[in-house]
């Protein structure tokens, strides 16, 4: 459902590119890489947030920039990494900016709801938004993007680091609540993380960037561990066992002599 040919972008010291990938409809990829790797950038590009120098982007096999806004919001939704409001607007009417292109549908009210309480926000129904936690910001953003791809099949979700800053029982719901809102509507899955644990456990590929290039288009496997060494410059532990997979760094030996 969406290719990417040869693309490259110059953002400010960040040179991406070039980046030709594939994404068929329903599969989940995680991108991964060390900060400042272009993570967001590609993210960004692929929202149609920013435009590519060169190369093309192709959505169910048309140019992406052909398409038009409401034509295209029906058809992806996206939770950025950044998401205050300068307004204290109310947290269903938060909600409801997903469903700006489907108004009159006469099901607002109710999908929100629904999308409140997949996000496990419907407990914040009437609180204004710039009063919330950012944990608490992040579930109600999460439940506008659910609002706003609660109706088609086989869409796009592009999330940017959806659960930073969740305790580790949240973010587990929600990343099961996000992988099943997606599996349910045939949805493919694209998102920022710097989980290891996450990406390997809930995620059907990986994308790798370092340096604005990517390295690796791989399959989410504990087989990745040396490419994940190579990705963060760093040693890694794989432990498995009948639950899933956990990835730790291993302390340097200079460090494991301090106490």
């Amino acid at each position: 459902m969406l290719v990417l040919q040869n693309v490259r972008l110059q953002l400010g010291a960040l040179r991406l590119g070039p980046i030709n990938l594939r994404l068929p409809a329903g599969e989940r990829v995680a991108i991964l890489g060390p900060s400042g790797a272009g993570k967001s950038t590609l993210l960004r590009l692929i929202a149609r947030e920013l435009k590519s120098a060169s190369g093309e982007l192709l959505l169910d096999r048309r140019p992406l920039h052909e398409w038009s806004s409401q034509a295209l919001s029906r058809r992806r939704a996206v939770l950025p990494q950044q998401h205050g409001m300068a307004f204290g607007l109310p947290v269903e009417l938060v909600v409801a900016l997903g469903r700006v292109a489907r108004q009159g549908d006469g099901r607002q009210e109710d999908i929100v709801r629904a999308a409140l309480a997949q996000a496990q926000a419907d407990h914040l129904f009437g609180r204004r938004f710039d009063t919330l936690s950012g944990g608490e910001q992040a579930r109600v953003q999460l439940a506008r993007v659910f609002a706003q791809a609660w109706d088609d099949r086989d869409g796009l979700l592009l999330v940017d680091e959806p659960l930073a800053a969740l305790d580790p029982g949240l973010t587990l719901a929600l990343m099961n609540a996000i992988s099943r809102f997606a599996a349910q509507r045939g949805h493919a899955l694209v998102a920022v993380l710097h989980d290891l644990n996450l990406a390997l456990n809930h995620f059907d590929r990986l994308w790798m960037l370092k340096d604005g290039q990517l390295i690796a288009d791989c399959d989410a496997l504990p087989a990745t561990l040396p490419l994940l060494e190579q990705l963060y410059s760093t040693r890694l532990r794989l432990l498995e066992d009948d639950h899933g997979i956990a990835i730790l760094p291993v302390m340097p030996p200079a460090l494991e002599t301090v106490k």
